[in-house]
């Protein structure tokens, strides 16, 4: 795991003038000199320079310990920790209270693969400190020696509070996503060892295949489910997924009409699946069955009022309809629910538009073109190819 480290925060042991100016040394001004260099080639960015400086200040007063704490953050930035540790070692039998210099000692421990070593001096630093990027560093430090230490439970549980702390970070959601995705993996390992003949394990398996398109191997773990357990919610649901999915890579018709046959049986199984009842009905609806999809949808959102890609899809079948400004309540409800759905917005403006309604068909349209331009194409909503058809956008056409 390589992090990118900010060092704003070095600069609390860097005011030291004053304490250079107390001594009373041979040489003053001269330390003061190097004090001053050091301190202004620290405050921009020039570390070499003040590494120089702090250098030639640690021979002329060596019994500052902040002198001996900022060349321990500097050799940290230039990624010399067994250097930082020593400069750290020797600042805290100088001034043992000296802020923050625990929490560098640990990141630099950490970075050295010592994460034994580390942890107690991280987490104190992750739970107690109040300066919110030494807590950022220790925490995603953190993350790295508990991996290390094959602590996976308490990794996740650091990502958890990470996330909490720091929910915009780029670089916290880079980690903690990754710390997410491999205990999920350490998981279905331990689920194939422990028990690899289980209903469990061929379920993983079938997910697992569906999701990497290797669509027959998918059906039949799914197959081996039922013939073990006929009646297990949720299985039907998956094969008709998986139809659906080889439908859309092939456009085998008899794949779609497969997967309808899948999604009955999921509701004689369990009539309360609204996935099951929403997939049919979008079937209906790609199928250019309008009446029908939106008897389905609305069956859905009588069930589960708040199913908001039934909101989508019946919005979207109600503007095919001869009265397409009906549109705009279930789409409005849509966007309310999940504010980041372009393709709600997009429909919503169309709805407006139907309706006559100028100025809100105006604002759905802006937010509608906000979202399409700041969306990565390479990202989905989360879980879409896993639990549900996702509404599609289809040809954008704007006044």
């Amino acid at each position: 795991m390589k992090l990118q480290w900010n060092f704003a925060w070095v600069f609390a042991f860097c005011c030291i003038l004053p304490i250079v100016a107390q001594t009373q040394a041979d040489g003053q001004e001269t330390a003061e000199h190097y004090a001053a260099l050091g301190q202004q080639a620290l405050a921009q960015g020039r570390y070499a320079e003040a590494r120089t400086d702090f250098e030639q200040l640690e021979r002329l007063a060596p019994a500052v310990a902040e002198v001996h704490a900022t060349l321990a953050a500097i050799y940290f930035q230039q990624r010399e920790y067994e250097p930082a540790i020593s400069q750290i070692r020797t600042a805290q039998k100088l001034k043992p209270g000296l802020p923050k210099l625990d929490s560098l000692l640990g990141l630099s421990m950490a970075e050295l693969g010592r994460f034994s070593d580390a942890l107690p001096r991280l987490e104190k630093g992750f739970q107690q400190t109040s300066d919110p990027e030494v807590r950022r560093m220790c925490g995603l430090q953190l993350l790295r020696a508990y991996t290390g230490l094959r602590r996976d439970s308490d990794a996740v549980e650091a990502a958890v509070a990470l996330n909490r702390l720091y929910p915009d970070d780029p670089e916290v959601l880079y980690h903690t996503g990754r710390i997410y995705g491999n205990f999920a993996y350490i998981v279905m390992m331990k689920l194939h060892d422990k028990a690899p003949d289980s209903i469990w394990m061929l379920q993983a398996q079938g997910e697992a295949n569906e999701s990497q398109k290797n669509y027959d191997a998918a059906l039949d773990a799914f197959n081996r489910v039922l013939s073990l357990e006929p009646a297990r919610p949720g299985i039907h649901y998956r094969k008709g997924r998986v139809y659906l999915a080889r439908f859309t890579d092939g456009q085998d018709p008899k794949d779609r009409e497969a997967a309808t046959e899948e999604f009955k049986a999921e509701l004689e199984v369990d009539p309360r699946n609204g996935n099951a009842a929403y997939e049919m009905a979008d079937i209906e609806a790609q199928s250019g069955e309008h009446d029908k999809a939106q008897q389905g949808y609305e069956a859905v959102l009588r069930q589960f009022p708040d199913f908001e890609e039934a909101l989508v899809g019946l919005g979207g079948v109600l503007l095919e309809s001869d009265s397409p400004q009906n549109a705009v309540a279930p789409l409005a409800r849509a966007t309310r629910i999940r504010p980041d759905d372009e393709v709600a917005w997009y429909r919503l403006s169309l709805a407006e538009r139907a309706a006559g309604n100028r100025e809100e068909q105006n604002k759905a349209l802006a937010t509608f073109r906000r979202l399409h331009s700041s969306t990565p194409a390479s990202f989905g909503k989360p879980n879409e190819t896993q639990e549900i058809t996702p509404q599609q956008l289809g040809t954008v056409s704007e006044p």
